[in-house]
């Protein structure tokens, strides 16, 4: 895993845009692998300079979100298919059509979940997936567990979570206590991974992340498997690691990427072939962001 220490949230923010500018313009059709919360938000407001800019366009992209809480409505302030309208979507040239988000008011999540999988491997895979990481050590909604769930499923939020999230509404009795997450192999099998993580609150989390083993009582420890995977931290959310250690071991890692494969491939993060994409299954043309 490549680490990269900055000095606060606005350097990390433009760091990771940097990233995703490099992914536009070399590949202008990307499928991007967004998040939410307040870790991508200055990654986010980046984006949209750049895109007003005309120095990169979403008008080819294809995106697919992370998670949605279940029982919250699209259009329900705290729900993340409204937190990516407002954030990303309606200030970039991205197409209605081409924005998936799981659906947290199916009638069978099951069914979600299942097609929420297929559709990313319809459309190739993800060519470039960002991450956040939660105070106990979550990707998405992966929370802490005994074994590491493969596939876009139900999750039932750790207390942690919720008190974390808490913020973003009235008070804690309204935060759902179940969401729909993508599974650690749908989000291993992405072509590139960056995690974002400022905050001295999230130390503890990069700590194990980067030097615990890999187990799914840490879900993002499971990054240290993938081949291209890159970790923007600010100093704050740095300040448990040895840096001078970060300079001698981690970002000598790359070319360990051979093994690491052969390692993704013993624990089944593999991209699988993919279908055809389909057509009318975005924003655009269901009333529902990302439903089955």
């Amino acid at each position: 895993m490549n680490i990269i220490i900055v000095k606060d949230f606005e350097e990390m923010s433009r760091k990771a845009a940097h990233l995703f500018v490099a992914q536009l313009l070399n590949k202008p059709d990307s499928v991007l692998g967004l998040a939410t919360g307040s870790t991508p938000l200055g990654l986010y407001r980046e984006l949209v300079a750049f895109c007003n800019q005309g120095m990169i366009s979403f008008d080819k992209v294809v995106s697919f979100n992370l998670d949605e809480y279940i029982g919250l409505e699209p259009d329900h302030p705290q729900s993340y298919s409204h937190f990516m309208e407002q954030e990303l979507f309606s200030r970039v040239d991205i197409r209605p059509e081409n924005t998936f988000i799981p659906s947290g008011i199916s009638k069978d999540v099951e069914a979600e979940c299942k097609g929420y999988d297929k559709r990313i491997a319809a459309y190739g895979g993800i060519d470039l997936q960002v991450l956040g990481i939660g105070r106990n050590g979550h990707i998405g909604f992966n929370e802490p567990d005994l074994k590491f769930e493969a596939r876009t499923h139900v999750v039932q939020l750790d207390e942690q979570t919720i008190r974390d999230n808490a913020r973003f509404f009235k008070e804690i009795g309204d935060v759902p206590r179940r969401a729909i997450s993508m599974g650690i192999k749908t989000i291993m099998q992405s072509r590139q991974i960056v995690l974002l993580a400022s905050g001295k609150e999230k130390a503890e989390a990069i700590e194990k992340m980067l030097n615990g083993n890999i187990t799914p009582e840490v879900p993002a420890s499971v990054l240290q498997l993938h081949p291209n995977a890159t970790a923007i931290i600010d100093l704050a959310a740095a300040s448990l690691l040895d840096l001078q250690q970060i300079g001698e071991e981690y970002q000598t890692a790359a070319p360990k990427a051979a093994q690491t494969r052969k390692d993704d491939e013993d624990v089944g993060f593999v991209q699988e072939e993919d279908s055809q994409p389909p057509s009318g299954h975005g924003r655009g043309s269901r009333p529902h962001h990302g439903g089955a």
